[in-house]
């Protein structure tokens, strides 16, 4: 709980604490145990999101415009700074689970802490700083969602599965039909954030992408269709695989999406509400790029460029679909009939994370969040059920490593026409 109450009704100032709030809605099942443990490098523990979206405000907004701003705690800077070289030395992510103490509930008095703080600073903060706190807001929207697959995959690796929330009853769903495809011509298309609306940096320049024809999927691919992937030998069949991919698979023993496990009854997977069945006609999740290449492949497809998606999806209203509005046990839902290229599953795209022509980082250490990652990752569109409504739009870039597939991941096919 909020020490003070809001101080003003400025709607940037709203927005950040219905952020500031949701975060912590999502942490309410756990207990200190659960927020502490770290269940792989790529995975951060759940306390330590809390503080580091908190650091985040702390330092670049109080810290750096508010005079005689005291630190909450001169030793938190170092374990909660990710990757900023400019802000200094900081505790190795791969040992973030070794932060046993603050405890969870001496991080929600610090973000308790930074929260009174923008309310008594807000109304005197110049215009950077208000900026700074609106890509905050979106930063920590971000690290939500890392915080929903975070958990999800530290709870997976519990042998008895606890559920984090209890599931809604589920109720059997028709198939959706054969793919329909949307035919792009060979024609110029302009891609890239504009107008006045927030944007991440990577989303711009606005610039001209030559499309060659094409079409794209109506709908992501569903569970029904990958089983028959398997089915046919998907996982063992190496023509379908790139050389990467193919070495992965072999390394790594995989033979299905992550969170997959057959039983007698067939297949089931794992998730926020426990071990269940897979339902066929939702989308498939939690794979990898190296899969979804692969699956194109056998399909006699291939992934769309992010050019090629974009354009399609601009007509589409990016705030519909399925996304995370509340704590709770968010998953993919079945298409529900007309495109749909917003929330379920984040779409690989067959293009690689490297900046829009004209692409500049911003300076200082803000000028860090994107830029300096644009190396052997890929990019995906779309959102998924655990990103924030209202978050991603038709220009927004997010960008994995080939091989990961703990995010809410899917696939929708295109074709040379």
């Amino acid at each position: 709980m909020r020490p003070n109450p809001i101080s003003s009704s400025t709607p940037a100032l709203l927005h950040f604490h219905q952020v500031r709030d949701l975060s912590v809605a999502l942490v309410a099942p756990l207990g200190d145990a659960d927020a502490t443990v770290q269940s792989m490098p790529d995975a951060s523990p759940a306390k330590w999101h809390l503080a580091h979206t908190s650091w985040f405000f702390e330092t670049f907004v109080l810290r750096d415009n508010v005079p005689g701003y005291t630190l909450h705690d001169e030793r938190f800077p170092f374990l909660f700074n990710s990757y900023y070289e400019a802000e200094g030395a900081r505790h190795a992510r791969d040992r973030r689970g070794m932060i046993t103490r603050p405890s969870l509930e001496e991080v929600l008095a610090y973000r308790a802490y930074v929260d009174a703080a923008v309310d008594d600073a807000f109304d005197d903060l110049p215009r950077d700083a208000r900026a700074l706190i609106e890509l905050g807001c979106h930063h920590e929207q971000q690290h939500q969602e890392l915080l929903l697959t975070d958990i999800l995959h530290l709870f997976a690796q519990n042998p008895v599965e606890p559920a984090i929330w209890p599931g809604a009853r589920k109720m059997p769903v028709p198939m959706p039909g054969p793919v329909a495809w949307i035919e792009g011509t060979a024609e110029v298309c302009e891609i890239g954030h504009e107008g006045d609306g927030f944007a991440f940096d990577c989303e711009s320049p606005r610039h001209a992408a030559l499309l060659h024809p094409h079409a794209i999927a109506d709908r992501t691919v569903t569970n029904g269709e990958w089983m028959q992937f398997i089915a046919d030998g998907g996982y063992t069949d190496p023509r379908h695989w790139l050389a990467d991919g193919w070495a992965w698979v072999k390394a790594e023993a995989i033979e299905a999406p992550l969170y997959w496990q057959r039983g007698e009854a067939g297949w089931t997977r794992f998730g926020l509400d426990g071990r269940r069945a897979i339902d066929p006609a939702a989308p498939v999740t939690h794979v990898s790029f190296y899969e979804a290449d692969a699956y194109a492949s056998w399909a006699g497809a291939r992934l769309p460029t992010e050019s090629e998606w974009e354009c399609a999806a601009a007509a589409h209203d990016p705030a519909a679909g399925n996304f995370l509005d509340a704590a709770g046990p968010v998953e993919p839902r079945p298409s529900t009939g007309g495109p749909a290229f917003f929330g379920d599953v984040w779409e690989w795209t067959g293009s690689a994370y490297r900046p829009h022509p004209g692409f500049r980082a911003a300076e200082g250490a803000v000028g860090e969040y994107n830029g300096k990652f644009m190396s052997g990752q890929f990019v995906l569109r779309g959102g998924s059920c655990a990103t924030p409504r209202g978050h991603v739009r038709a220009s927004y870039r997010n960008f994995f490593y080939p091989h990961q597939r703990w995010q809410f991941t899917g696939v929708r096919l295109a074709k040379d026409v």
